[in-house]
């Protein structure tokens, strides 16, 4: 992902923090030179100062069979906006995009062992729905394993991970604040999600 200088987050807590809140997001991965998508939620966890993404996803679905050695690609997407020009002080402007992105780099590795693939449903409820959690117990054995049977369980150990702050950072202070004042009052819950993220970086 490009990223320059000033739009770049390098703060990991920050980066963790953004995923852990937009953690519905596209796992790609290559074999043989086609690349493949798939859209997922995840938990995010940290282990022995390691990041951890964990997920799951349908064995029907081809994908897990080639995540082998090769690197997966996360991508984690936040709110994103239109910039128009008329929030800036020169006439001789275009429009431009603000939004917020983390790209995380690691190799899966597929959880096979039938507790260890109980013990990550259980978290992934607690992570999404803590109160399913009793239903969950009282599901039948029959049908969880069956379930359980349906999919394929992985964790992929972050090796790298590249965060995108693009939030008007290039443009002066008043040029900022028409921006957040514009979106501030905007019917667009995205726009003043934008907005909030703007005021933390000035």
């Amino acid at each position: 992902m490009y990223i320059p200088p000033y739009y770049r987050e390098e703060d990991t807590s920050k980066l963790i923090e953004f995923m852990q809140a937009h953690n519905f997001a596209n796992v790609i991965s290559s074999d043989n030179n086609k690349l493949t998508a798939t859209h997922l939620p995840f938990v995010i966890e940290e282990r022995e100062n390691k990041v951890f993404l964990v997920s799951h996803m349908a064995k029907a679905n081809p994908q897990w069979q080639s995540f082998n050695e090769n690197e997966l690609l996360v991508i984690f997407q936040g709110p994103h906006a239109y910039i128009s020009p008329s929030n800036y002080e020169k006439q001789q402007n275009v429009p431009t995009w603000n939004y917020i992105a983390v790209h995380a780099y690691g190799k899966a590795k597929i959880i096979d062992d039938p507790k260890e693939v109980w013990d990550l449903m259980e978290r992934t409820i607690h992570e999404f729905e803590e109160k399913f959690f009793e239903q969950w117990k009282s599901l039948s054995p029959e049908y969880v394993n069956g379930m359980l049977k349906a999919i394929v369980a992985f964790e992929i150990e972050v090796t790298r991970m590249d965060g995108k702050f693009k939030l008007s950072q290039n443009k002066t202070k008043n040029e900022q604040q028409n921006i957040i004042k514009s979106f501030e009052k905007s019917d667009d819950s995205t726009q003043r999600e934008i907005a909030e993220e703007m005021k933390k970086k000035q």
